[in-house]
């Protein structure tokens, strides 16, 4: 080998990158929840009066609670994860970086956020009925709303960022220019 060719790239470890595919795809499907849910649902439920809002997002909250959900919810973390434990000798690379930091913010503003921000409020609007709805029933679902905007937001920059991961990793480093006569 000449000395200033540059060795082939090692193949990326497949299931590190099968982790990270899946991790980017299912932020790719929390996005569009988020955001589905934010320019269509909350909008809807801005005309709905108190008693008919109340039961409808306690249905919307009981209804979301299944398998699927919870694997598109919460898979993002433990896969992006998987993906970088597989390639940890590639931590100083920028996909690598690029990774860790989206796998962090879904934890912490995605996640902990819900967990935070959005149950308590679901569980507060679980608790009404028509008989007993509070006086302030709107300003609650207002801030579900901000909250679940917030969400969709980050969702698409993170979904974003998942996908430059994938270009940086895959991305052939460039051939060497050939020195000129």
């Amino acid at each position: 080998m000449h000395p200033t060719a540059h060795p082939r790239p090692s193949s990326p470890n497949n299931l590190s990158l099968a982790a990270q595919l899946l991790a980017v795809l299912l932020l790719g499907l929390m996005a569009g929840f988020f955001a589905t849910y934010s320019a269509n649902v909350n909008l809807a439920t801005l005309e709905l009066d108190g008693p008919t809002y109340a039961q409808v997002q306690s249905a919307f909250n009981r209804n979301v609670r299944h398998a699927g959900f919870f694997v598109c919810f919460f898979g993002p973390v433990p896969l992006g994860l998987l993906a970088l434990a597989m390639a940890w000798s590639e931590r100083p690379s920028a996909w690598w970086r690029l990774l860790a930091l989206t796998v962090l913010a879904y934890a912490l503003g995605i996640v902990l956020f819900t967990r935070e921000v959005n149950l308590p409020l679901n569980h507060l609007t679980e608790s009404w009925t028509a008989a007993n709805l509070p006086p302030d029933w709107a300003d609650v679902r207002d801030a579900w709303n901000r909250a679940n905007l917030w969400r969709s937001g980050l969702s698409l920059a993170l979904f974003v960022g998942g996908l430059c991961t994938l270009v940086l990793r895959l991305q052939r480093p460039s051939p060497p220019k050939k020195p000129r006569p």
